[in-house]
């Protein structure tokens, strides 16, 4: 397969963070900031724009497609998505007014990632039981895929509310579906019912290889096909930092990923990361650090052995500085991308 299509992305979780003189930043700053950077990326040439959903201390988006708003009156080219909607915890219906409120803004540059959401904060705040993480997610994906390819929608839910003959304002200018995609992480079924629904699928990779998706990835084909359904995008989603040599970019990038990996780790049970650990991540695991050379070297590997037609790097990561995030999207924008475009051939 040539990889002429594929899509240079970035993500942020809107990370509360530090200035570059290592001083807290303000939540509402984080939000502005993230506009900027945002800004920025549809200058360099960046092809998506994903933000992350979240309810706690330690992020300062809770609501993403207020902030992809306003940043569709600031770009001009940037694909603008949640990354990702915690679908179990949300209204299908309200979700789809949002977005394509949001298209008609971007003059139809919105999009959905749906996913069950490994933070789970939304569900207590919103009225959902844990009890039943699983079925409101298969219910919800169900109304929402209906809702986006089959208006008007008559329905009968369990989890969610009746619709009798329903069609959902605005109307969308193009005769296509609101774009959407699924969010999977390690577990095939989850690739399974995006193969199900038709819908592409975009791969979180935390930590470790990326070789260990390809499984996934090729699993997700073969249900496509066994569905009768057209061929359609994988993508994968990993952590990054660019800088202008490989000893800038991990000195930089080390202590605010080490200090977020060890938070992460207390509440989910994992050893606190070493500098050796780090050191790995980046030569054989799931870590985008270094030289514009170096990244884009590795990008255009994964890219070959997922044979993947999106690439998102998550350029928030802790307390690491709005400056530096700036720094990094315009390298991946001016040099990586096109150099990875190069080496794909």
């Amino acid at each position: 397969m040539t990889h002429k299509n594929v899509e240079f992305g970035i993500d942020s979780f809107a990370d509360i963070s530090n200035d570059a003189q290592g001083n807290p930043v303000a939540p509402g700053q984080v939000v502005r900031n993230v506009v900027e950077e945002a800004v920025l990326a549809d200058e360099v040439g960046v092809d998506y724009l994903g933000l992350g959903e979240h309810h706690r201390s330690d992020y300062a988006i809770s609501s993403p497609d207020m902030v992809l708003a306003n940043i569709a009156g600031r770009t001009t080219n940037l694909r603008l998505s949640s990354s990702v909607t915690v679908l179990s915890s949300d209204d299908p219906v309200r979700l789809w007014e949002r977005y394509a409120t949001l298209a008609a803004l971007s003059n139809g540059r919105a999009e959905i990632i749906v996913g069950r959401g490994s933070f789970t904060e939304s569900f207590p705040l919103f009225g959902f039981s844990l009890d039943d993480y699983g079925s409101l997610f298969e219910e919800k994906l169900d109304l929402l895929d209906k809702l986006r390819t089959q208006q008007p929608v008559t329905w009968e839910g369990t989890f969610t509310q009746s619709l009798n003959d329903v069609t959902l304002h605005p109307e969308l200018e193009s005769d296509d579906p609101l774009p959407m995609w699924v969010a999977v992480g390690g577990n095939p079924e989850s690739a399974i019912r995006a193969a199900r629904h038709g819908l592409p699928v975009i791969v979180a990779v935390l930590n470790g290889p990326h070789a260990r998706f390809a499984p996934i990835a090729d699993r997700y084909r073969q249900s496509l096909a066994e569905f009768g359904k057209p061929g359609l995008p994988v993508g994968f989603q990993s952590s990054g930092f660019i800088a202008e040599t490989d000893d800038e970019a991990k000195e930089q990038f080390f202590e605010p990923w080490r200090d977020y990996m060890t938070k992460l780790g207390r509440e989910r049970g994992w050893m606190a990361p070493s500098r050796a650990q780090f050191e790995l991540e980046i030569a054989q695991g799931s870590l985008f650090v270094g030289s514009p050379e170096s990244v884009a070297g590795k990008l255009a590997k994964v890219i070959e052995l997922l044979d993947a037609g999106r690439v998102t790097i998550r350029v928030s990561t802790g307390v690491l500085s709005h400056e530096l995030i700036m720094k990094s999207i315009e390298l991946y924008g001016t040099q990586v991308i096109p150099r990875v475009r190069e080496l794909l051939g």
